[in-house]
């Protein structure tokens, strides 16, 4: 073998000495950080403090808490008014033998019980005893109409299988909240995630988190979902990164490995999982949904259903539209109708790709309640639709007039406003 050759095979050997030692060094260090919360709640923050520095002046031989000598155990004790054998440490093991966060052993098929639990608080932020008392059902909207996919959405739901199932149309179609709203009907808990970019493991499955001086380990959505029983609906799921990949093994049904506190959790029965998506994974061809990802092919391969959802009809949009009105205490039957035929017309242009721009449900809601704040229809429509460029706003406008006779573009904001307010009235407010 050339020098050269040696070398290079001395250098490869080197570098996987390190990585070996990097990973050693990890486990090593979350053990260490296990250990000190676990001293840190049995003597107290202020006197662990002392023991440490303490430590650290006889040189900090191994990472663990045997060090300890009787006086300070038995100080610590009379402090806290607990009994001697309460004082487990945690103490480095030499072998590969599993141990509970308190040094134990155990066996190889059970948890390791290594999360304090933090205080638990209902939606209101009121601390409550714990987790159990929160309910995460959602409540049930009035202005609900039940239409596209919510029967097979309710049917999977409520036959209590796991069938992870994805959901994608346009923004603003009602993917999230039919959804909701099917939890609501069958009264079953649903843990909604929001998905980003910078959306982790950390975020959805749990990491160690500083309460009350103490670090522990905090429960992710996911787990909390698993747990439950519930229904994880993640939102807008084309918007993560391959960080998202760590889920893979909870799409299976079968359960995910907590590296953190070398915990097993498994699904309660009930537990299934549905995404909600613009696209497809594919990203944005149009480029309307900017942030989207191409995701792994794997990821999607292991939702077993995909619900494509359009817009709803002209004639279900009324009857949501409606409702609304009636909550806002503002019914208009012709408007209502009107409106829902303007936006049928406006996709139908999009989907021909006559106009980059599209009216959705959500925005003739927002029309819907404006007309209640305001009290008159083209302002409604001019504040909501401002968001579009000058052209497509002035084209929508136009084209709402030729399906409403009694209204004209030619009444500004402005004008309204100048109606509304007298000219005498000089009053700030």
């Amino acid at each position: 073998m050339s020098n050269r050759a040696k070398k290079q095979s001395e250098r490869e050997t080197h570098l996987a000495l390190l990585g070996d030692l990097e990973n050693v060094a990890g486990y090593w260090l979350a053990q260490l950080e296990i250990a000190r919360s676990e001293l840190v709640r049995i003597v107290g923050k202020d006197w662990a403090l002392e023991l440490e520095a303490r430590k650290g002046r006889r040189g900090f031989r191994q990472l663990n808490w045997s060090c300890l000598t009787d006086e300070e155990i038995a100080k610590a004790n009379a402090e806290r008014g607990q009994k001697v054998a309460d004082l487990e440490v945690a103490v480095v093991a030499t072998d590969d033998t599993p141990k509970s966060s308190l040094g134990s052993l155990v066996a190889d098929n059970d948890p390791v019980a290594a999360v304090v639990s933090e205080p638990a608080r209902h939606p209101s932020g009121d601390l409550v005893a714990d987790m159990a008392e929160v309910s995460f059902v959602p409540s049930v909207d009035s202005t609900y109409v039940k239409w596209g996919h919510h029967t097979k959405v309710e049917q999977i739901i409520n036959s209590g299988m796991f069938y992870p199932t994805f959901v994608t149309g346009l923004s603003g179609n009602g993917k999230t909240f039919m959804i909701e709203q099917v939890c609501a009907k069958l009264e079953r808990e649903c843990v909604r995630v929001n998905i980003t970019i910078e959306t982790d493991e950390d975020d959805l499955l749990g990491g160690f988190r500083l309460v009350n001086g103490e670090t522990v380990f905090h429960k992710g959505p996911v787990v909390d979902a698993m747990e439950r029983g519930a229904v994880l609906l993640l939102d807008e799921i084309d918007l993560a990164s391959n960080k998202i990949l760590c889920l893979q093994p909870v799409l299976e049904g079968k359960g995910v490995f907590l590296k953190k506190i070398n915990q097993w959790v498994k699904p309660a029965k009930g537990f299934t999982v549905i995404a909600t998506a613009n696209t497809k994974g594919k990203g944005s061809e149009t480029g309307s949904f900017v942030g989207t990802q191409i995701l792994n092919e794997a990821f999607l391969e292991r939702f077993a259903v995909t619900f494509e959802q359009a817009y709803a009809s002209p004639a279900v949009e009324k009857k949501m539209l409606l409702r609304h009105m009636a909550e806002a205490d503002a019914i208009d039957d012709g408007f209502a109708e009107k409106l829902s035929h303007w936006a049928e017309s406006i996709r139908k242009t999009y989907d021909d790709d006559g106009i980059d721009e599209i009216i959705s449900t959500r925005r003739l809601v927002h029309i819907v309640n404006a007309f209640g704040i305001f009290g008159d229809k083209m302002t409604a429509i001019e504040l909501c639709i401002s968001r579009f460029d000058e052209e497509t706003k002035t084209a929508f406008m136009e084209l709402y007039t030729a399906h409403d006779e009694t209204v004209t573009t030619e009444s500004t904001v402005e004008d309204v406003e100048a109606v509304m307010t007298p000219a005498s009235d000089f009053t700030p407010f």
